[in-house]
């Protein structure tokens, strides 16, 4: 499979992104906020959905991740809910990236984490960069989590 690049103008774009983005796995130490530069980025290792769905009639699904970067631009203030930053090996699991527009065309993205931990990113407007940065390895396992019930 050819590596992943994908560019969000919009919340209908996020919306792709996030896709492949859940639960794909962080540590927090490689997560930067560059607030002169308004940029906010980090490594993840993301779970290849598209390739675990597309195998799913094989006898062994392809479950697989792969390193990706995640880049957001235009951001003016980062701030985080139940994520600890001194602990720096801590992993974090993301299951979303949502947005919430407030003065249109700018808002809040937030990336929401299993067990309550989330960042809000005060946004300008939408421009985020999801590119896959390397080569691909066998996961042990398929993620498997309660589907998120609505409030």
């Amino acid at each position: 499979m050819q590596p992943l690049k994908l560019v969000a103008l919009d919340q209908d774009d996020l919306v792709v992104i996030s896709a492949q983005l859940q639960d794909a796995v962080l540590q927090v130490s490689d997560i930067v906020y560059q607030s002169k530069q308004r940029r906010f980025a980090a490594i993840v290792n993301r779970f290849d959905w598209a390739g675990a769905t597309a195998s799913e009639g094989a006898r062994r699904p392809a479950n697989e991740r792969r390193r990706a970067a995640i880049r957001f631009e235009h951001v003016t203030a980062v701030k985080t809910l139940n994520i600890g930053q001194a602990a720096a090996d801590a992993v974090l699991d993301l299951l979303a990236v949502k947005f919430e527009e407030q003065a249109a065309p700018g808002g809040i993205v937030t990336l929401v984490f299993a067990g309550g931990g989330a960042i809000r990113l005060y946004v300008d407007c939408i421009e985020a960069e999801l590119r896959d940065l390397g080569g691909v390895w066998s996961a042990l396992r398929r993620p498997d989590h309660e589907p998120e019930q609505s409030k």
